[in-house]
């Protein structure tokens, strides 16, 4: 099992409100640097939200633009969510782990629920899997194994990403048995399945979409 115990003891009072909050708007700012939305926006001149399912997520980037530039959109997600954990782990010095899971759910937060775009950004699929890697190499197996291996099998990217945010918070609790992580790791889980109700509700009636690999301009995930 893991152990996020430090030599580093706990700041008290202001310190301590200091680190939280710094971590808390850092990580939430930066989940709010949307790659699909920025890359179609300020490059493509559209907004990926006016297309397929009007989610800002790369799936639907894909399925609408498809190209070379699906990779800036990965880049950008990928880093938001590499500094914002390395600056949570930093801060948290006493619990870094604890640190890593506060500035991923922020981090989450802000790519779900951006503030600069009306509040309508993606279902952090890809933020979120990089944050699990970012925290254990464990929680990464299982969560990212058994997306790709569901969405492998059956082409429902949505049932891959359903089983990412429903196993992420018990392969944490097994990790790290500790009611802070496991709280936040909830969290974080509970936001990914709950940004994929309406998908879940799709493949239950048999209209969800398959992933396909090349472009096309309406439906997405």
């Amino acid at each position: 099992m893991g152990n996020s115990i430090s030599i580093y003891s706990v700041p008290s009072g202001l310190e301590l409100i200091l680190v939280v909050v710094i971590v808390l708007v850092a990580s939430y700012f930066l989940g709010c640097f949307n790659g699909a939305v920025i890359v179609s926006k300020y490059i493509l001149r559209d907004d990926i939200r006016k297309h397929g399912s009007g989610n800002a997520g790369l799936t639907n980037f894909h399925r609408t633009f498809g190209g070379g530039l699906t990779f800036a959109v990965i880049l950008c997600d990928v880093l938001k969510a590499v500094f914002a954990v390395l600056l949570g782990s930093w801060l948290f010095s006493w619990n870094p782990v604890l640190g890593k899971y506060f500035a991923g759910l922020f981090c989450l937060l802000g790519h779900m629920f951006p503030c600069m775009f009306h509040f309508k950004g993606g279902k952090g699929i890809l933020s979120g899997g990089t944050i699990a890697i970012m925290i254990d190499w464990r929680i990464a197996l299982v969560v990212w194994g058994g997306f790709l291996i569901l969405t492998a099998l059956t082409r429902y990217v949505s049932l891959g990403s359903l089983w990412a945010g429903a196993s992420f918070p018990f392969i944490s609790w097994y990790c790290y048995p500790e009611v802070k992580i496991v709280v936040l790791a909830f969290l974080c889980g509970g936001l990914v399945v709950w940004k994929h109700r309406g998908n879940a509700e799709r493949l239950l009636h048999g209209t969800e979409r398959k992933l396909c690999f090349h472009k096309k301009k309406e439906g997405g995930s």
